[in-house]
């Protein structure tokens, strides 16, 4: 489009009293190649007025690319989205007014410099254009039967989408379906109920817009969302090819491997593990495997396989409640029955605290505190149970007729990456160690089977034991495969009611996901983006960066190695941005041309120093807003630029810098690791690792290495980040001034 140019700048909030605004309208009007009257100033542009004043402009083709000069493009979004229109907002607020002494010489600048930034921004943007693809799919694909699957197939059904519902059994249900009984969900919370899942089956069953396949499994999954074709196999025999728009994996646990427990007397003719008393709960009396007597002291072993590092190191949620209900079991069904549970700690949130009082005002139940040292023979088909650190300091040995080991919960996702995992090892050494490998190994079942050249399984998260990566943190069920949710017990460890909230959730994350999909637009977490990486793939060197490093395996390549785009799959994070050496991918309203313009247009002073920061939007930019909120100072001579994710960062950007006299240049990006995520969840990570390698692009310059640098930072530590930057600062400093300055 022909853009018609304004600026716009508040004098509220204290912008007015900051800054001498006759030489910013100067500036303004040089950077926006506009006559100094075409600039707008009001004492509140978020207001009616102010807002009635750039709607006028834009009436009649006027207006059609506004700089806004006022507040942090976090806020007011609402009063300033203008659609059809560039909106380059500038952050003279947050970043100045609230944060910088007032009507001095540095302020000044600072408020310039931001000006002809977002002058700059204005005018290599453009609106972008939804991409809807044809032919889209609006069912929803359910991977599991379980709980977890049969309620997201429910609220998906219920909000009025076809359902596809997979289950690899022959019946519907999972685990939840052999259960004998379970725990109450109802005050007082002390009467066992019979499984929900019984319920969910038979609403499953009458839904006319569920679609259910059993003893069927994932053959291969291809395509996009809105666009998948997933092949179905029953049986091991015929195929099915269906189209979906999204998937829910929803493939459940399986018990932990109780042959490796023989500390704990697993092997033994009567001990047994909590998936295993079930089976006997059912039949009736409880009795023991060995010889069919009815058992009358049934002892219980908390955290059997979980909470040990040499096993599971994490809790597996719903063992401790299991193990309260099965004594309950034994109870009910013989009122001079003793039970015995040994525990690390009792593990019992929300409401399900009620039951446990319950079962500790039960006379014939004893809970202790203990470490379970050891599981013997008594005789007679008994069993000794020794157990240390009690609450009575002593050591214990009690006879029980019975033990149950309160099995931990592995993941379906984990076996299938564990796998995956060695054979890339084996890989690496050669094809003769991969081949072997591939020989000797049995291979698990697989969940997906996708089509992907980052590989068939939704990545698992890194050393986390199988659990799939869903970015807890930030966007929970959200895989890195986009349009593909994980829910329940593959997420991570949970029982039946959470399993069924967590079901919703992933349900309604499906849905979003079709949504944007048929209107063209990000899936997440930039939702409202309807821009797109538009590669010049006639400069494209296959040098394969970009399919190697987009975290969203969103990037393909054909026959001949060249990259090319599953758009659906992209959420627009610009990673590909970063990793292209000829920095071919663009986006219309954010590209390298862009920032590297913005530098370039700072003015850098022979005195004084002059640092630029390129700041993610996600969390060190919220951040940085909370600093100028509560108007803790930050040093004047620091430039701020937002940019989507570290990961979009190129590092032509370094010379860029240094090149036109910056002192310094600090990025400021999400914390990266398996206990807090970056909201594009490989970002910061990619950039630190890129930025490891910037020595080679400095020494060209002849400047110290330290002059770049990355900080993590959390959305929480806005009162830690002045320290931070002035650290820096002061480590630049004592570099002296950048040699290029001036030139």
């Amino acid at each position: 489009m022909e853009k018609k140019y304004g600026v716009y700048i508040c004098k509220g909030c204290g912008i007015g009293e900051s800054v001498d605004m006759q030489k910013l309208i100067a500036q303004a009007a040089k950077a926006a190649k506009l006559p100094a009257d075409k600039i707008k100033t009001h004492d509140i542009l978020c207001s009616p007025e102010g807002i009635a004043l750039i709607s006028a402009d834009m009436k009649d083709g006027g207006v059609n690319a506004m700089t806004i000069a006022a507040c942090s493009p976090r806020v007011k979004y609402e009063e300033f989205n203008f659609p059809g229109c560039v909106v380059s907002r500038i952050n003279l607020r947050e970043l100045l007014s609230w944060n910088q002494t007032p009507n001095t010489a540095d302020t000044q600048n600072l408020a310039e410099d931001y000006v002809r930034m977002g002058a700059i921004r204005a005018q290599k943007s453009e609106v972008p254009e939804p991409n809807i693809l044809p032919d889209l799919s609006k069912t929803i694909l359910v991977i599991g039967g379980g709980i977890t699957g049969l309620t997201a197939a429910l609220e998906s059904a219920n909000a009025g989408y076809q359902v596809v519902l997979v289950e690899k059994e022959a019946e519907l249900g999972g685990w939840g379906a052999k259960l004998y009984k379970q725990t109450p969900r109802e005050y007082p919370y002390d009467r066992l109920e019979e499984p929900a899942v019984i319920a969910k089956i038979k609403e499953v069953q009458g839904n006319g817009n569920i679609k259910v396949y059993t003893s069927t499994t994932v053959e291969k999954t291809e395509g996009q969302p809105g666009l998948y074709d997933v092949t179905l196999r029953k049986n091991g025999g015929s195929e099915t090819i269906i189209k979906a728009g999204a998937i829910v994996l929803a493939a459940g646990w399986k018990p932990y491997d109780a042959t490796r427990l023989t500390h704990l007397g697993y092997g033994l003719p009567n001990v047994v593990t909590s998936v295993e008393f079930e089976e006997i709960a059912k039949k009736g009396k409880i009795t023991r495997p060995s010889d069919g007597k009815e058992a009358k002291k049934v002892a219980f072993i908390q955290c059997a396989g979980s909470r040990d590092p040499e096993h599971l190191p994490y809790c597996s949620s719903f063992c401790c409640a299991t193990s309260l209900k099965q004594a309950k079991y034994v109870r009910e069904k013989n009122q001079d029955a003793m039970v015995f549970i040994y525990y690390k700690d009792i593990r019992t949130p929300g409401q399900t605290e009620l039951f446990y009082k319950n079962m500790q005002n039960d006379a014939g139940v004893l809970l202790t505190k203990a470490d379970v040292t050891g599981i013997s023979e008594a005789g007679g088909g008994n069993l000794f149970v020794e157990a240390e650190n009690t609450f009575l300091g002593e050591k214990i040995k009690v006879e029980a007729d019975l033990v149950v080991l309160a099995i931990g919960v592995v993941p379906a996702t984990a076996a299938p990456q564990q796998y995956l995992d060695k054979l890339a090892v084996e890989g690496k050494k050669g094809d003769e160690a991969k081949k072997t490998f591939l020989e000797s190994t049995a291979k698990p079942e697989m969940l997906l089977n996708l089509v992907y050249k980052q590989g068939p399984e939704i990545p698992t998260l890194e050393g986390a034991y199988g659990f799939a990566d869903s970015n807890f943190i930030c966007f929970q069920y959200e895989t890195r495969r986009t349009g593909i949710y994980a829910a329940g017990c593959i997420r991570q460890p949970m029982n039946m009611a959470d399993a069924a909230d967590d079901a919703a959730g992933a349900a309604l994350k499906a849905i979003q996901c079709l949504e944007h999909v048929s209107q063209g637009i990000a899936v997440h977490p930039r939702a409202w983006d309807a821009s797109f990486p538009d590669p010049l793939m006639t400069r494209c060197t296959s040098c394969k960066r970009c399919t190697e490093e987009c975290p969203f395996g969103a990037i393909e390549e054909d026959a001949k190695g060249t990259p090319f785009f599953k758009i659906n799959r992209c959420r627009r994070c610009g990673t590909c941005m970063g990793s292209c050496p000829e920095r071919i991918v663009s986006f219309k309203d954010y590209h390298v041309d862009m920032i590297g313009s913005m530098i370039k247009s700072l003015d850098v002073p022979d005195e004084g120093i002059r640092i630029i920061c390129l700041v993610c939007e996600n969390d060190a930019y919220p951040a940085l807003d909370t600093a100028g909120f509560n108007h803790i100072q930050m040093h004047p001579g620091i430039r701020f630029i937002p940019v989507r994710c570290l990961g979009s960062t190129n590092l032509v950007w370094v010379a860029d810098a240094f090149s036109r006299g910056i002192d310094g240049l600090l990025l400021l990006g999400c914390k990266f690791g398996e206990n807090y995520q970056c909201h594009f969840v490989k970002g910061s990570e990619l950039a630190d690792y890129r930025f490891s390698k910037v020595q080679e692009t400095l020494d060209k310059l002849q400047l110290e290495a330290d002059r770049c640098n990355l900080m993590q930072v959390a959305i929480t530590d806005y009162d830690k980040l002045p320290d931070m930057i002035n650290e820096f600062i002061k480590k630049v400093e004592a570099f002296g001034p950048n040699p290029f300055k001036g030139m």
